[in-house]
């Protein structure tokens, strides 16, 4: 007999999902959505800001380097602080973070207190975003992941396309400010879903109390930072020769190494990467770190393109790659039915392969290639790419119980941002190099044909690396269905 709730009617069916977890699925969403969007939205105001606040472009690229590296300094302790707080309570702190940083950032009175309150908001958006996927798939308990994640990960992966649509509408017609004020309704109305949604599950008193791993602290989070800034210096500076690069590379590829000796053979280190044993999550976290350089790598491209060969500014070249995100949408729901039907593998396998074969025409292009046949390549990328990111969020957490499932987030979101951040640096030193030189738009576009053809290697590179996600799930057994019975009625 069904419940009011529904939760008799989920029980019956174990492959139905809970309502419960639509409901927490969209409060993550909505407070989400601030942190994703934010992260892009700047990106196209970065001339506007050294125009307004009469700040070299040097200095204002710190207003995106400082937000992603409190980000990363940030990621590791979702894990640690999830299980001494709950995480309800440390979702809605860190959502009251990043509204305040955004506030903060509004009432900016300099480029130095913008930078400031821009590391604000890249303290409380670190935390969030692992945290985001651990809610969900705890949410969830393992079932239906193709189409649970499919609905979670929405924002993930509509942030690079569409937030610098976004940024370059409200430079359009209204004051810089307003790139953070339009945080605020987000956080708000966020914030308070989830405190009226979200499970209370703060730990019991006189439980255990997770005691923080400070060494492993103090080697992982400055490690990540040291390989993002050092990535992050590639586009401006002499390419990977440059001592700006270089330094802060191998001195975080040496803190992280030495993060990696330490905690392996530890319980209760930072992160469990004896998880790594799990072959589930090692294939998708390096799909995943190849995903974020097509994705982020590719939206360097793309824009610049437009701009630098066709002429658009901000605003044009954002609205040409709607089509992309169109197409993310159009594949997103197929693509979480077909993971939880056949298995996270063949779905990866044909979405890489589609998004690669959709990026050989911008390999061929020109000064005057038409628009519309891009735009139509743009559509096919974007199919393909919500086909490729669905399977690899949901086989990422296959076989894992549900204490693991925090460390598997942090696993895979440093693994997809450090791979879009090498993404932007390769291809960046790739089009500058194939650029170099070029005085006519023509020549100039020969460059980009260049770059785009690494971007399609890169992409190609993923597609065998699919055969090694989960295939097809296991059919539950009758012990399996009374234990997924009792789970949706908890």
């Amino acid at each position: 007999m069904s419940t009011p709730n529904g939760t008799g009617a989920a029980a019956a069916d174990p492959d139905r999902i809970d309502p419960a977890v639509w409901r927490i699925a969209f409060t993550i969403i909505v407070g989400a959505l601030a942190v994703v969007f934010d992260t892009t939205i700047v990106s196209v105001a970065l001339h506007d800001l050294s125009t307004e606040l009469d700040a070299p472009l040097s200095t204002i690229q710190w207003v995106s380097t400082g937000y992603l590296l409190a980000m990363f300094v940030t990621i590791p302790l979702a894990g640690w602080a999830q299980s001494r707080l709950g995480g309800k309570r440390l979702w809605v702190a860190s959502l009251g973070v990043f509204l305040l940083g955004s506030i903060l950032c509004a009432l900016a009175w300099d480029a130095t207190s913008l930078i400031a309150f821009r590391i604000v908001q890249g303290i409380g958006g670190g935390i969030m975003m692992p945290l985001m996927a651990t809610l969900i798939m705890q949410a969830a308990k393992g079932r239906n992941i193709g189409r649970v994640m499919a609905t979670i990960t929405l924002p993930t992966a509509l942030g690079p396309i569409l937030g610098p649509v976004l940024g370059g509408i409200i430079l359009s017609v209204a004051d810089w400010r307003w790139l953070f004020f339009v945080n605020v309704p987000f956080c708000v109305v966020g914030g308070w879903l989830a405190w009226r949604n979200l499970p209370d599950d703060r730990p019991a008193p006189g439980s255990p109390r997770t005691r923080l791993d400070v060494v492993g602290l103090l080697l992982l989070s400055p490690g990540v930072a040291g390989v993002i800034y050092g990535l992050s210096r590639v586009e401006g500076s002499a390419g990977f020769a440059s001592a700006v690069v270089l330094v802060p590379l191998i001195g975080g590829l040496a803190l992280v190494a030495g993060f990696v000796a330490w905690a392996w053979p530890r319980v209760g280190a930072l992160v469990n990467l004896r998880l790594f044993r799990h072959r589930a999550l090692a294939s998708a976290s390096a799909l995943g770190f190849l995903a974020g350089i097509n994705l982020y790598g590719a939206m360097l491209l793309l824009p610049l393109y437009w701009q630098q060969v066709r002429g658009e500014d901000a605003l044009g070249a954002g609205l040409l790659l709607i089509p992309q995100g169109v197409g993310t949408l159009l594949s997103r729901t197929l693509a979480g039915r077909s993971t939880d039907r056949i298995g996270p593998r063949w779905v990866a396998f044909a979405g890489f392969a589609v998004v690669a074969a959709a990026t050989v025409p911008f390999a061929f292009v020109a000064a005057d290639t038409s628009n519309v046949l891009l735009m139509a390549a743009l559509l096919v990328r974007g199919i393909g790419l919500g086909a490729a990111t669905i399977p690899l969020t949901g086989a990422a957490y296959v076989g894992l119980e549900r204490e693991e499932v925090p460390d598997a987030s942090i696993i895979t979101r440093i693994a997809q941002q450090i791979g879009g951040s090498v993404g932007i640096a390769v291809l960046a030193v790739i089009l500058q190099h194939a650029a170099d030189g070029a005085t006519t738009p023509s020549a100039l576009a020969d460059g980009f044909g260049n770059a785009f053809w690494w971007a399609v290697a890169f992409t190609t590179a993923a597609v065998p690396l699919c055969l090694l996600l989960p295939g097809h799930p296991k059919p539950l057994a009758a012990g399996d269905k009374a234990e997924a019975k009792t789970a949706l009625q908890a």
